[in-house]
C-alpha cells in the first residue's frame, strides 16, 4: 500500500438523499464524501480547509453555489469546485466556470462523468 491519504470531497447540496447517493458512489471510487445541507454548514465547519475537492448545488438555501464558489476564491482556496443543477440551459454555467469552477454539470449526473473530474489530479 502506498500509504497515500484518502482524497476528500465535499458534498453540498440540500437534498439529503443526493448527498448520501453521492458519497456512496464515491466510496466506490476510494474516495471519502463528506455531507454538508448547505454552504454556510460547509464554511462553519474547520473541515473545510481539509477538503481537496467541493461538489455544490446551484441552488441551495442562503447562499448559492456560485455564492460559495465566489467566497472561496476571496479567501484563497483554490480547491477544485464543481458545480451541479438540475436548472440548465441558463448562463449560470459561463458564470460559474468563470468565477473559476471546474465544471459545471446537470442533474441527473454522469456518475462517470463526476468521478473522472474528481479523480483527475488523484
Amino acid at each position: 500500500m502506498s500509504g497515500s491519504r484518502v482524497k476528500i470531497v465535499a458534498i453540498v447540496d440540500d437534498d439529503r438523499n443526493l448527498r448520501v447517493a453521492l458519497q456512496d458512489l464515491l466510496g466506490t471510487a476510494g474516495l471519502r464524501g463528506e455531507l454538508y445541507a448547505s454552504a454556510e454548514e460547509f464554511l462553519s465547519r474547520k473541515s473545510h480547509l481539509a477538503v481537496d475537492c467541493i461538489v455544490s448545488d446551484l441552488r441551495l438555501p442562503g447562499m448559492s453555489g456560485i455564492d460559495l464558489l465566489r467566497r472561496l476564491r476571496r479567501e484563497g482556496m483554490q480547491h477544485p469546485v464543481i458545480i451541479m443543477t438540475s436548472y440548465p440551459g441558463t448562463d449560470t454555467d459561463a458564470i460559474a466556470l468563470r468565477e473559476g469552477a471546474l465544471a459545471f454539470l446537470s442533474k441527473p449526473l454522469n456518475s462517470e462523468e463526476l468521478l473522472n473530474l474528481i479523480c483527475a489530479d488523484k
